[in-house]
Formats: structure tokens, sequence, C-alpha cells
């Protein structure tokens, strides 16, 4: 891969219409040392919490089995053989698409029962090229094996978006592969720079849409996309020697990417150190969590621990966030437009705070810190080095 690719892999679904739970299950490992990057895609069968057990548990097994190297058509085989098959239709109750890709864009896709994979290049979209392998009296896989060149989104569905609509007299057949392929284009044609996440919840919405808005089915999209990464720098804390309060301001100023600072004296120690006045900040909706600031150079400036706290939480949680705009919202989603963050946490007693138990306050901000690097390389597959300062 060219220096300097990344590889972004963002999911959205909607459950179908009153269910509590969805039936497809996603599951994304980036597996740094190896350079892939393993993303499945399971639909159990029907709905509910029984399709999610069971998407769960196809998809868990299929993530172990290729991050450990394992050949994907064995595992695939071995997921038909060990599947229950439902009784009355005779189908076994989760489909799949395992997807094994390669920091130089390599990729191998093995799909059994899920709508085919698309790839999105040049502006089009089309289904990926791939054979069809009998497995006898296990049914059959698609298998594909090619290259991603820069800028290439691979995207994958549950039948919950291709049969979208299915029974109107306007589509018989639901949405159909066509249908998505066209809103994907429509798309990427709109906004060439639409990052994985965006682009998936456009599909999912869209899909739902044509049901006036209800999900019939649960419906999921998974994208990965081969681009330049996007950095993040997050400053919080004070540094423990004040002599380096220059040291942190000036790699605020020089940050290659973006930056957000978390914390009432972090900010006002990059304020003055770089001779910038604090502002106001945009307007939020939640009283419970503290209004962010401004500063220039600086693309988000919020507070420190009662903030970064809330975006933990919303972090742990589905998206989109359940909860009114505020800076904890605005952290969560700058942190999850980036790939690579690096985490610079002050290790300062803070002096705004009064209290006795200070050292008890910093190993907070600490655990915090790694908690929340560990949930986004975790759950959300980012790349993230903490710094102690």
């Amino acid at each position: 891969m060219p220096e300097g690719l990344h590889l972004d892999a963002e999911w959205r679904q909607r459950a179908k219409d009153g269910e509590g739970a969805a039936g497809d299950t996603v599951v994304v490992r980036r597996i740094p040392e190896e350079g892939r990057l393993v993303a499945i895609l399971a639909d159990g069968l029907g709905s509910g919490i029984k399709a999610a057990v069971l998407s769960g548990l196809t998809a868990v097994i299929a993530a172990r089995h290729t991050a450990a190297g394992r050949d994907l058509q064995r595992t695939a085989a071995l997921l038909a053989r060990t599947l229950p098959v439902c009784s009355q239709r005779g189908i076994g109750y989760s489909t799949f698409t395992i997807l094994d890709l390669q920091d130089d864009g390599a990729v191998r896709i093995v799909n059994r029962g899920n709508p085919p994979s698309i790839l999105v290049r040049d502006g089009g979209a089309a289904r990926c090229p791939a054979e069809i392998v009998d497995l006898g009296d296990d049914g059959t896989l698609r298998m594909a094996s090619f290259r991603l060149a820069e800028d290439d989104r691979l995207v994958v569905v549950s039948d919950g978006v291709t049969q979208a609509g299915m029974g109107r007299t306007s589509l018989p057949f639901g949405w159909g592969e066509d249908g998505v392929h066209a809103a994907l284009a429509e798309a990427i044609a709109t906004n060439r720079g639409l990052a994985a996440g965006p682009l998936a919840g456009l599909v999912v919405e869209a899909a739902c849409a044509i049901d006036d808005g209800r999900a019939r089915d649960d419906a999921t999209c998974l994208v990965v996309h081969l681009r330049r990464p996007r950095r993040l720098l997050l400053v919080t804390g004070p540094p423990y020697d004040e002599t380096q309060d220059a040291l942190v301001a000036a790699w605020v100023s020089d940050a290659p990417g973006r930056v957000a600072v978390c914390g009432g004296t972090t900010t006002r120690i990059i304020a003055r150190e770089l001779h910038r006045a604090i502002g106001p900040g945009p307007a939020d909706q939640d009283p419970s969590i503290p209004p962010g600031a401004s500063l220039r150079g600086v693309d988000l400036v919020t507070e420190g621990m009662i903030t970064l706290a809330a975006c933990l939480r919303l972090l742990e949680g589905p998206r989109p966030w359940p909860v009114p705009l505020s800076a904890a919202t605005r952290l969560a989603d700058l942190l999850l437009d980036s790939d690579r963050i690096d985490m610079v946490v002050g290790t300062r007693i803070n002096e705004a705070h009064q209290d006795p138990a200070l050292p008890m306050e910093l190993g907070i901000r600490r655990n915090l810190l790694r908690s929340l690097a560990a949930v986004l390389e975790r759950r959300w597959a980012r790349r993230v080095t903490l710094r102690f300062v």
C-alpha cells in the first residue's frame, strides 16, 4: 500500500420495527501487527433476540478463525456445517460475509447467503467479481479476491437493505442490487470524500425511506474505504512540568491533522502560549454537559472530565447517539471521523480543583483516557496512541 493509506471501516444498522435488538451482527477487528483488517457481517434468520444471538455467534466464530489466519473457504465450510438449519425453511440460521483485508489493499471475500458485495470505484458501483464454490450438501459460497485502489469503497449489506419495499407496486421484488448501486453512485457523485460511516448510514436510511421510514427487516450496511488517514490530536490536562507547556502548545500548533482540547486549564495554557483568545463555543442542547469554547487553530474545545466521561459512554453504545447535541456528542463524532488518534494526557495536579483528594482525580483521568483509547481500538477499530506528559 502506498505510504499513508488507511482502511476505514464503519457500519450502520436499523433493527426491524418493533424489535428491541437487531438480528444482524457486525464485527470489525484490526490486527496492526499483521497489517490486516477483518470484518464480518452476519444476518440471523428472522429478527429479534434469537436472530441476534445466532448472528452474534456466527460473527464471533468467523472473526476468530479469520483473524487467526485460517483458510477462508474452510472457515466458511465449517460455519455452514456447524450452524443449525431451520426445519421449516431448510436454510441455515445465519448467513454471513467475511472480509479479510491487507494494508496493501489486497482483499478476500467469502459470502454465504448475503447479497453480493459491492465495489465502489471511479464514481460507479457494481457487484464484486466472484466465483461460486460448491460445498455439496452445505450449499454454495461466493468467493472473491482482488486489490483495492486508493479511494475505493467495499460495501456489504444485509438482505433487509436489498429487499426494502418488496411487495409494493413500484418495487415488487424490492429495492434490489441495482437500487443500492444507484444510491451509492449518487452519494459519491455528490460528495467524493464521503466517509465510511456516513455512507453506510445513507444506504440504511434510504432503504428504510422506501418503506415510509420503517425497517420491515433488520437493515445493515458495512463500508470499508481505502483512503488517506484522518489524524486527530487530543490534548487534556496540564503537563506535569510547567516548562512543558510551550512544548504541548507547539504540538497543537503544528499538528498534521485536526485538534481537540479538553479541559479549561489546558485550554488556557494553550491560549496563553500561542497568544490566542478563547471565545464562546457552539450552542448545545444538553444542559448536563458543560458548554464548549472556541480557540483559533483548534477544531473542538470542551470541558475536561465530565465531557470525556460522557463521550466514553456514547462510544460504548450504538450510533447514532440517542442524546441531545452537546460537547460530548461533538467529541465522539470527531473521534470516529478520525483514523489515527494521538492522545496527550497531562499529569499535573489540576489547580482548578480545590480538593484534598487530587491524586485520586489524577488517577481517574488516566484511567478514563485509557478506557477511551481501549474502546476506540476494540469497538471502533481506530489506531490510538497515548502519551502522558
